[in-house]
């Protein structure tokens, strides 16, 4: 089994040993290093090369956003963010998705949401639970949904069936209820996920879901 390199990210000392404390504890995920900002975060990315960072979104020097942003920018990266916020309906969830996050959690997860949230973005999955869904629309509609031009063209890559899958990725639903939703078989759905961020040069299914609302290829009710 490959073990899961994480790096964790978060100015509060306490918060930084009790993570690790709990992830080392689990089979298959070990912490390779801590970070006690945003720039650190940057830097120790770069040096240690970790799978996931779990990444605190309000740090001095440089934010959780920003160093998001840096980390997942290129177009090589491989790392997945997985943002960590005291509350659920933090404001800066929305642009720390935007800025390349696979996800969020809150910092009271239990240790069993929390490596099971580790494995899940990992495995190039990511954690878009409903309710999550809810806030893009809500927040993209409080936004005035304009859809960005250069991101629109893009979706001119994919096939009909394939826009399709987006469109039903963006409103939440799982592959098992998009097969169900095409009568399809689930493989058959995982095929098209696969084909669609590889055309779209997407990281996971989060950033698909950014991108068909940018795009206008879902919009909000009402809207």
């Amino acid at each position: 089994m490959t073990t899961i390199r994480v790096l964790i990210a978060d100015d509060q000392v306490m918060v930084r040993q009790g993570f690790s404390v709990l992830l080392d504890a689990e089979p298959g995920i070990e912490v390779v290093g801590q970070a006690v900002d945003g720039l650190d975060a940057v830097g120790k990315v770069a040096e240690l090369a970790p799978d996931v960072v779990l990444m605190d979104i309000r740090m001095p020097v440089l934010g959780g956003i920003e160093a998001t942003r840096r980390i997942t920018g290129p177009a090589d990266a491989a790392v997945k963010v997985l943002v960590l916020t005291t509350f659920d309906l933090d404001e800066y969830v929305y642009e720390a998705l935007r800025a390349g996050a696979s996800g969020f959690l809150l910092k009271d997860a239990s240790a069993e949401e929390l490596a099971q949230a580790v494995r899940v973005v990992a495995a190039g999955d990511a954690l878009l639970a409903p309710s999550v869904t809810k806030r893009l629309i809500a927040e993209f509609s409080r936004l005035g949904g304009t859809p960005r031009a250069p991101l629109k063209e893009r979706v001119g890559a994919l096939t009909e069936r394939e826009t399709e899958v987006l469109s039903l990725v963006a409103q939440g639903l799982s592959n098992a209820e998009i097969a169900e939703r095409l009568v399809v078989a689930e493989q058959t759905v995982k095929t098209h996920v696969s084909r669609i961020l590889l055309k779209l040069g997407l990281r996971d299914r989060t950033q698909a879901a950014v991108f068909a609302y940018e795009t206008g290829l879902v919009r909000p009710a009402g809207h």
